[in-house]
């Protein structure tokens, strides 16, 4: 945990984001077309593996699901769904609607297999663990605090009835939760939540950092994690652990990078992942939702995925005379796909491997998956055209992209462009296959989305199977 107070000029501005589902409403749908013809940089023979087919399940919804969301600059995002798997093999898939966010439970096909659970009151998809007689959801509800806002809380659900709310932030605690771009994960005893706060109150009045609370599997609150961390978090990664600290990572602006934040709350000397130029809107995206994610190998290994403009170069700001600040000069315009590596928990393991090159084209929506028993499934959306300002771009909707990496980063198939879309977490079932629910739209990043967002009353359950 660190407790340095962030310099009073330094101020998120990721505040004047529009909240994931208030207020928003139909407008016309999205233009976009597909363009299927991305050439792979390198070849494989005719022995290496092929990606299967992607497989899709459509899901009727019992509500309107406003699927896009305006980030930085108004640029479009897709608002973030969750699915994730119980130890019994069923799915349950969150998403925001106007009366709450609603929970659907699927078989291990993915087919619907009963009504929704609406969790009244909840703003936010910040997180889901499947369980085979419910789910937890991290979310944001109503709260009393100088700012107006909401508060984080772990919300349980048994057998269609609320077994607990625990809320995250209060007075007590000087924070509050004007959103989350957060994890939730659990190691079969206690739950992990990792969330972005704003100081309400207390040391940190005003500013905006990250906090890191365990849970008991009844609701209670545990000793460990931080209650300011990195400061401010651009984007949350989170791995459950069966012993100690649940591994961490998260996007800071003020040194601008992204760093290991396991244990220690990301102070002034957390192990940099990469320097990136992270002031709000110009990293490439926040975990899970938008950007990468964080698997670990049989061996211990860890890799996470971004999107990354580089470092042509980068060094403590001067003019910062705390110290900590850092100015990084982005060696590209546009966000390339960067893959990196940890040793174990606490240690990154060399610099990222880039699978992207072309200055022109602008690449978001990066994830990355495990792929059977030793290859990783990376996938992005990419916009060619790309016009660029303030750190986010617009362009022309190209495809989604997937390709299979060993853990060296090493190219194991060209990539495979497909019509489906992730646009959220993804999990993996028992028999190793990859699934996911999204929005059966034609992305259009050609524009900023300045109305509200369109919606659908429909869901597809993607397959892959390794």
């Amino acid at each position: 945990m660190t407790n340095a107070r962030p310099t009073t000029s330094h101020r998120r501005r990721h505040v004047a984001r529009k909240p994931l589902a208030a207020g928003l409403g139909a407008v016309g749908v999205l233009a976009g077309a597909w363009y299927a013809t991305a050439t792979p940089t390198t070849t494989t023979t005719a022995a290496a593996p092929q990606l299967a087919a992607v497989t899709n399940t459509t899901v009727n919804l019992a509500a309107k699901f406003p699927y896009l969301s305006a980030g930085y600059n108004n640029t479009r995002e897709w608002t973030r769904t969750a699915t994730a798997v119980a130890p019994n093999g069923t799915l349950r898939v969150a998403w925001p609607a106007s009366d709450g966010v609603h929970v659907t439970p699927l078989t291990a096909a993915g087919k619907r297999s009963g009504a929704d659970t609406v969790v009244k009151g909840a703003k936010e998809v910040g997180g889901l663990v499947a369980h085979n007689d419910g789910f937890a959801l991290l979310t944001r509800v109503s709260d009393t605090n100088k700012w107006k806002e909401t508060a984080a809380a772990l919300i349980r659900y048994k057998n269609g009835t609320q077994a607990f709310r625990t809320k995250l932030t209060g007075t007590a605690s000087h924070d509050t939760a004007p959103l989350l771009d957060g994890q939730l994960t659990w190691n079969g005893t206690k739950y992990g939540t990792y969330f972005v706060v704003h100081g309400a109150g207390g040391f940190a009045d005003g500013h905006f950092g990250d906090k890191l609370s365990y849970v008991s599997a009844k609701g209670a609150k545990l000793t460990g994690g931080w209650s300011w961390g990195c400061s401010h978090n651009e984007g949350i990664a989170l791995h459950a652990e069966t012993t100690g600290a649940f591994t961490s990572l998260c996007f800071d602006d003020w040194r601008s990078g992204l760093f290991v934040s396991t244990g220690i709350g990301a102070p002034d000397n957390a192990p940099a992942v990469q320097r990136e130029q992270c002031w709000a809107g110009y990293c490439g995206g926040t975990f899970a939702g938008r950007t990468g994610d964080l698997v670990k190998s049989s061996t211990g290994r860890y890799a996470t995925a971004f999107a990354s403009r580089g470092a042509a170069s980068a060094a403590k700001n001067p003019a910062d005379a705390s110290g900590r600040g850092w100015t990084v000069k982005p060696k590209t315009s546009t966000h390339q796909v960067a893959v990196a590596f940890l040793k174990n928990r606490n240690t990154p393991a060399g610099k990222p491997v880039y699978l992207t090159s072309a200055a022109g084209t602008e690449n978001v929506n990066v994830h990355i998956a495990p792929y059977g028993k030793d290859r990783l499934l990376v996938s992005w959306e990419s916009l060619k055209n790309a016009k660029c300002s303030s750190g986010t771009c617009t362009g022309i909707f190209t495809g989604t992209h997937l390709r299979l990496i060993d853990w060296n980063g090493a190219l194991k198939t060209p990539d495979k462009v497909i019509q489906a879309r992730i646009s959220g977490d993804v999990a993996t079932l028992k028999d190793g296959s990859l699934t996911w629910a999204y929005a059966p739209v034609t992305p259009s990043y050609a524009s900023a989305l300045t109305g509200a967002s369109p919606t659908t009353t429909t869901l597809k359950v993607a397959r892959l199977k390794p």
